[in-house]
């Protein structure tokens, strides 16, 4: 039995943190939805029991390193199932990019597996299996767009924002989160996002307002580390974008814009700078299942 599934990147409309925790993570309110831009994890049964991965990016680990990888090995494990598993990863979302294509890899494996291996899990319990594997992970489960506090696994499922282009630009370098939040010091963050007003933007559809809200306090920690970021986020601004913010940790900057003629000056400005350069949609709605 074969089965195929979709792994959506993710984009950050607003990330906060409001105190480092004492389990060594952070404590973060973060508001994020889902794009067009998707990795897909092909699954076939193996009767030998034997978890292996394979991946189109031939940088990416096969083993425990790979969410995926682990959240295979983690529903076996705590399943007790006997069957096997071959992954493999065909990788369109940039790597070490601030837009979770590992945790998005994971969750839909954790979908993946409980069709394949007949568990019969919600998407609930899906999702706190993810945490244990990353905190963007419960999101990714579900998809679609909401608000997540806690140190990123509690989710509160939001409707969809207004409806707009997403351009995405990743320069050639990749970014450490642990590095970037251990180069945070939270008691000198003095500009925090507006999560309430981002809420209500999102609730009226109100795409200014989405774009007047946008706030990622991690932004300074990496523009300090890597000045390309800043670069393209300069960029993006000169020619027009509505709204811009780095997502995640970054390196991947994003522009929101609503009119077409501004998507292609925009992608034609960057494209002659950088080379991972990506046109999307918000998909704003909780993502489907399986694909084939």
């Amino acid at each position: 039995m074969r089965i195929s599934v979709k792994a959506p990147a993710k984009i950050n409309l607003t990330l906060d943190v409001l105190a480092k925790r004492p389990d060594g993570y952070h404590e973060v309110e973060m508001v994020m939805t889902t794009v067009d831009l998707a990795d897909r994890v092909d699954m076939a049964l193996r009767e030998d029991g034997e978890i292996t991965l394979d991946c189109s990016a031939s940088f990416v680990p096969d083993d425990i390193r790979n969410h995926a990888y682990k959240a295979a090995t983690l529903m076996k494990e705590k399943f007790q199932v006997r069957q096997g598993v071959h992954l493999y990863i065909d990788k369109q979302i940039p790597v070490a990019a601030g837009l979770a294509g590992g945790s998005s890899d994971a969750a839909a494996t954790l979908r993946g597996l409980n069709q394949l291996w007949n568990l019969g899990l919600t998407r609930d319990e899906l999702a706190k299996i993810g945490a244990e594997i990353g905190s963007d992970v419960p999101f990714c489960v579900y998809g679609g767009t909401a608000l997540a506090t806690g140190r990123g696994e509690q989710i509160a499922h939001l409707g969809a924002p207004a409806p707009c282009w997403v351009i995405l630009a990743k320069p050639p370098i990749g970014v450490s989160t642990p590095d970037v939040y251990g180069n945070l010091r939270v008691a000198q963050i003095d500009n925090h996002p507006d999560t309430k007003q981002m809420l209500q933007a999102i609730a009226t559809q109100d795409f200014s307002l989405m774009c007047q809200s946008l706030g990622n306090v991690l932004e300074n920690v990496t523009l300090s580390l890597h000045p390309q970021v800043r670069q393209i986020k300069d960029l993006m601004v000169a020619s027009g974008a509505d709204g811009v913010l780095m997502s995640g940790s970054g390196p991947t900057v994003f522009a929101l814009v609503q009119k077409e003629a501004k998507v292609h000056r925009i992608y034609n400005a960057l494209r002659g700078f950088v080379k991972d350069v990506f046109v999307v949609r918000m998909l704003g709605a909780k993502e489907g299942e399986i694909l084939a």
